[in-house]
């Protein structure tokens, strides 16, 4: 006999919240076997080296728990990193924590802060994960909508947002998906807004190796008076092509690390230990990470040179391994719909760029994935011509 019950009553936490982009469109050109350069990874193969070391590190019997911060070694190695790239002293004890991605870091620092009420100001368009992470623990993102094709900031207007409420101000560059970079005028007009106030920083470089025709990235780690109210967040994923992985790390200043540690520990708790060994090996080699501007600058230009023989028009890449190119010539859907006509019909995925706005923004913008071998390129690339 069936018993009856009564069903809990459910309401969503995140109730206008869907699928990813991300997730839509690399399962749109899975079923339609389109070239998918949708979602930011690697199609390439991982260095035999590192491979080698994971697996040495596995047969070694470093396949148990690594410690909450992270392992020492990998963290001793950022540290020197960091000095020697922006020349700051940074507690290997107290400031770094190795995380399960870039991701969970930024969730983590988040989750650190924000309480019901308090305003975060994020910069559109934006990374997906920054306004559901900050819904979730009750935080009100207010956007500062910036537009193509300059994606410049007005600080003037970026002034009037702060109020009593303003927790955290999320920063990221290189920007995903503009391809901007932040220039150093921007990170000291940063200062000054927020140099009498409790406001915090997060900040998301993940793409900070990857700036292109030699002007340089400006890390928060630079400017002593955000640095010591912020949280930088970096990407092993991006640094040796490894986005399965999901290893990254942040560093923050002890008072705020030893918050950052305490939502952690109860999250992941610790990440995947034989691949913190072997990375905190391979990136002794510093060209393991320096020489990332040269190879994806060369797909960045062989994408660019191609686009040139179509009828979209590529906007200026400064950063990150993403392209956006504008379709204004070729169609009047808005940016979804033509994405999604660009998948099926004529077999390549690309991601609108509306998706990382809050409210509608369709100026004919794709964003495109270059981070893959010379032949998806080129294959793509006939298919883009032909439109």
């Amino acid at each position: 006999m069936t018993e009856s019950f009564q069903r809990p009553k459910f309401v969503s936490k995140l109730p206008k919240t869907e699928v990813s982009i991300f997730s839509r469109m690399s399962a749109l050109a899975q079923e339609h076997e389109a070239i998918n350069l949708s979602q930011g990874f690697p199609n390439y193969p991982t260095s035999d080296k590192l491979i080698a070391l994971v697996d040495h590190y596995m047969r070694k019997g470093c396949n148990q728990y690594a410690p909450m911060p992270g392992i020492l070694p990998l963290r001793e190695v950022l540290a020197e990193k960091m000095n020697i790239l922006y020349q700051v002293d940074v507690d290997v004890e107290k400031e770094i924590t190795i995380t399960s991605g870039g991701t969970q870091a930024i969730f983590t620092a988040i989750a650190t802060l924000i309480r019901p009420g308090d305003e975060v100001i994020v910069f559109e368009p934006a990374y997906d994960s920054y306004r559901p992470s900050v819904e979730l623990f009750g935080g009100k993102v207010v956007p500062v909508t910036l537009k193509s094709p300059q994606f410049a900031i007005d600080w003037k207007e970026v002034g009037k947002l702060i109020s009593p409420c303003t927790k955290l101000i999320i920063v990221n560059n290189p920007t995903n998906p503009s391809t901007k970079i932040w220039k150093k005028a921007d990170f000291e007009a940063l200062e000054k807004l927020v140099w009498d106030t409790p406001i915090t920083i997060l900040s998301d470089e993940v793409y900070e190796h990857i700036v292109y025709d030699n002007q340089p990235h400006w890390s928060l780690l630079q400017f002593p008076a955000l640095w010591a109210r912020s949280f930088v967040v970096a990407s092993f994923g991006k640094l040796v092509h490894t986005t399965g992985w999901k290893l990254g790390y942040v560093a923050a200043p002890a008072y705020l690390t030893a918050e950052f540690r305490k939502v952690h520990q109860f999250n992941v708790f610790s990440a995947n230990t034989p691949m913190q060994f072997a990375i905190a090996d391979y990136i002794q080699d510093k060209d393991s990470y320096l020489g990332l501007r040269a190879f994806f600058q060369e797909k960045r230009d062989l994408l660019v040179e191609g686009l040139k023989a179509s009828r979209f028009q590529s906007l200026p890449c400064e950063g990150t391994y993403f392209l956006l190119m504008d379709y204004t010539p070729i169609s009047d859907l808005p940016e979804l719909a033509y994405a999604t006509q660009l998948t099926t019909q004529f077999k390549v995925a690309t991601v609108p760029v509306s998706a990382f706005y809050a409210s509608p923004c369709d100026q004919s913008l794709l964003r495109i994935c270059f981070a893959k071998d010379k032949d998806t390129l080129n294959r793509a690339l006939d298919l883009l011509i032909k439109i």
